[in-house]
């Protein structure tokens, strides 16, 4: 089977894979600090070098494969499925109507497909499962909170691209800021970046997620807390997603799924206290097992089908 390419966008990392089907070939990641970019420049200057940094990224492996022909991108923000226009992308500023696919094809001269982040990693997820037919959720716990659903076997991304937007759901009326412009985002709690604020919060010191997660596991009664709270408001979003969408199987991906150890128990008891009755004990939660390549396989399998 060809070969193609799909990309994980980051906050901090570009990831690019190399597939074969369902194999990884070769994987390579940049520095990329988008995040970091829109918040320190203009829209247009942080858009710019967001095509740039990614045209340089794909060339490089290009340069090895230049056989490769199809491309898909793993992107953070709402994207409009018919135009593959990015609307907005909460945890990248400033972004607004932007079309990575169209802008990066004419760079680089192949077509590219761009899908949200979370939506490529559930699919990702549900290709290297055992292809479940009653459906399966993905949430991503990155810097942020992502979410994707997976129907019938296929990803479904909703009539605005805003399907699965878990993170922005509210699970503390009048809480933090979020930077989709609403307050009290579970994102803002069960994320890394949440982690990071409540820690913060609670000492007056600023660490990682991924730090306070090595403390926590050293007995730090804070970073404990936090994650503690995180497992907990996961778990209020989720059983109201699944009252909504009755799907059995769910996923926990992202960069911070390492640290599941340290939410489980907080998640499973308040996620059993919040389902209702008819759907206790009938919820499938596992931490993703893919070794976090779901979302480059998922953007490499989409670009194929588009």
């Amino acid at each position: 089977m060809a070969k193609a390419i799909g990309i994980d966008v980051g906050g901090t990392n570009l990831r690019v894979g190399v597939f074969e089907d369902h194999r990884l070939i070769q994987e390579t990641r940049f520095q990329a600090d988008f995040s970091y970019i829109c918040h320190t420049h203009a829209p247009e200057q942080a858009w710019d070098k967001i095509i740039d940094t990614t045209a340089t990224g794909i060339r490089n492996v290009l340069n090895q494969f230049p056989e490769i022909q199809h491309i898909g991108i793993g992107f953070p923000g709402f994207i409009d499925p018919k135009t593959q226009t990015v609307a907005q992308s909460p945890n990248f500023p400033g972004l607004k109507n932007v079309n990575l696919a169209h802008d990066l094809s004419c760079v680089l001269q192949k077509k590219v497909i761009v899908e949200n982040d979370a939506l490529a990693a559930a699919y990702g997820e549900y290709c290297l499962a055992d292809k479940p037919t009653t459906g399966l959720i993905y949430l991503g716990l990155g810097t942020g909170l992502g979410g994707g659903l997976i129907y019938a076997g296929a990803p479904f991304a909703g009539h605005h691209g805003v399907a699965m937007e878990v993170g922005h759901i509210i699970v503390e009326p009048n809480g933090r800021l979020c930077g989709c412009g609403n307050s009290g985002c579970v994102e803002q709690y069960a994320s890394a970046s949440g982690v990071t604020i409540s820690y913060e919060l609670m000492t007056g010191q600023h660490h990682s997620a991924h730090h306070i997660a090595q403390l926590a596991d050293a007995g730090d009664t804070e970073a404990l807390s936090a994650y503690h709270q995180a497992g907990e408001y996961l778990a209020q979003m989720l059983a109201s997603v699944v009252k909504v969408l009755d799907v059995p199987n769910v996923v926990i991906g992202g960069g911070m799924c390492h640290a599941w150890h340290l939410m489980s128990a907080a998640f499973e008891a308040k996620l059993n206290a919040d389902l209702i009755p008819v759907l206790r004990g009938k919820l499938q939660v596992r931490p993703s097992k893919t070794d976090d390549i779901a979302g480059m396989l998922g953007a490499s399998l989409l670009a194929r089908h588009w």
